[in-house]
């Protein structure tokens, strides 16, 4: 950490901070040690735990899943077997009930993103201390300074990574709206909603402001997504962090909270799985 005994904000400010890789103007391509030198890196700088943790926990639910298909049996399933079809109709009656298009992608794509997004939650159930450190005496084997080694294990409060997936269910929803309404069909939607005349002057009047209304709804949707994750799973992290620094009160306080707080990380995997749908389904439909 920052020093021997580092003080609260140090202990925070630590645990908050992402290993960075980037160019540095004066040092060129190199992780950061310190937040400033992450800042420095700019735009193009990479959060190397946020996208290893990513993959790495996208290829347990790929495994996973994969393995129990292939074993999959008629007769007497599983318990892993069991879960895994109840996951997979939990999510197909989801789907069924609020998609009114047809495509064979919104299914995988829902439950792909409730599995992805409710195991990179998960890790922030993980005690705050542990990976950090365990990454601290990696980092001093190969010579780092462990004040300067940052780890952070939950990808969901990185704000990049929410912005990410949020920005790729944006792209697919223009796909759907262009798709099946054509380009003139989604411009018609940004400009002749939410208010219409029958009177082609007074239409053509309407048209700047629903312009304007319909750039801010559907921008706001992909923000909605990344900010409503981030924030909460940020949110849990930072009383976790809160309650790591307690001491003597933190085994009850971290129970506690990690109890209260699995139903947060399955709650916020199943809105932005269903807010996927919903924003998905509302591109197909013809006014």
């Amino acid at each position: 950490m920052a020093g021997n005994t580092p003080t609260a904000t140090s202990y925070i400010q630590h645990h908050l901070q992402n290993l960075t890789f980037g160019h540095h103007p004066e040092h060129g391509w190199s992780i950061a040690q310190s937040a400033e030198e992450a800042s420095e890196m700019g735009f193009w700088a990479l959060h190397l735990d946020t996208l290893g943790w990513s993959i790495a926990l996208g290829l347990v639910f790929v495994l996973l899943f994969r393995k129990v298909a292939l074993k999959a049996t008629t007769g007497v399933p599983s318990g892993l077997q069991n879960f895994v079809e109840l996951m997979v109709e939990f999510v197909d009656n989801s789907v069924k009930d609020t998609f009114h298009g047809k495509s064979q992608l919104i299914a995988p794509l829902s439950l792909t993103i409730f599995c992805w997004v409710f195991l990179m939650n998960l890790m922030d159930l993980v005690p705050v201390d542990f990976l950090p450190m365990l990454a601290q005496k990696v980092g001093a084997m190969f010579g780092a300074d462990p004040a300067h080694v940052y780890f952070k294990v939950v990808p969901t409060t990185d704000v990049n990574a929410t912005l990410g997936m949020a920005l790729s269910v944006f792209a697919l929803i223009i796909f759907y709206t262009i798709r099946e309404k054509g380009f003139s069909g989604f411009i018609g939607e940004l400009t002749l909603h939410p208010f219409s005349s029958p009177n082609k002057l007074v239409q053509a009047l309407f048209i700047p402001v629903n312009f304007l209304l319909e750039t801010v709804t559907l921008i706001a949707k992909p923000i909605s997504l990344a900010l409503r994750l981030f924030g909460n799973l940020y949110a849990g992290e930072l009383i976790f962090i809160l309650i790591a620094m307690i001491g003597l009160w933190q085994l009850p306080l971290h129970f506690a909270w990690a109890t209260f707080h699995i139903l947060v990380i399955t709650l916020q995997a199943f809105i932005f799985m269903m807010l996927t749908i919903v924003y998905l389904s509302m591109a197909v439909e013809k006014h």
